[in-house]
């Protein structure tokens, strides 16, 4: 069974990575611009491939382009774990406790080549 783990975007507030460890300490936690994850500024293509060889959810605000992204990647017979949208208007302890909630109860299998808006309970 795939573990979950999370790879925050640049453009994710840090303090939802401080939240998330705190709440689950054993939680693979990332954020773009990491030393063992991609550089900041690496175009979203990049970040797309890296989630697909290291195993890990995107957690991104990007609405707008992501989708494009997937698509293209999904078209060039590649994978992705998955990919969690960001709802903004949440508080960063609401966004947290519901990532710590994937975690706990789901699998990568299940957001697998797909993007997932937050909160994801309203759309399973």
């Amino acid at each position: 069974m795939r573990r979950i783990q999370y790879l925050l975007d640049e453009h994710v507030d840090k303090r939802l990575r401080r939240a998330l460890q705190q709440l689950a300490p054993a939680l693979a936690v990332r954020c773009v611009g990491d030393p063992d994850a991609p550089a900041l500024s690496t175009p979203d293509p990049d970040i797309l491939a890296w989630c697909e060889r290291y195993d890990f959810l995107l957690i991104t605000n990007n609405r707008r382009s992501m989708p494009s992204h997937l698509a293209d990647h999904l078209a060039a017979q590649r994978h992705i774990p998955g990919i969690l949208v960001l709802n903004i208007h949440d508080a960063i302890g609401v966004t947290a406790s519901e990532l710590i909630l994937i975690w706990e109860t789901c699998t990568v299998d299940e957001f697998e080549d797909h993007i997932w808006f937050l909160p994801v309970s309203g759309q399973r």
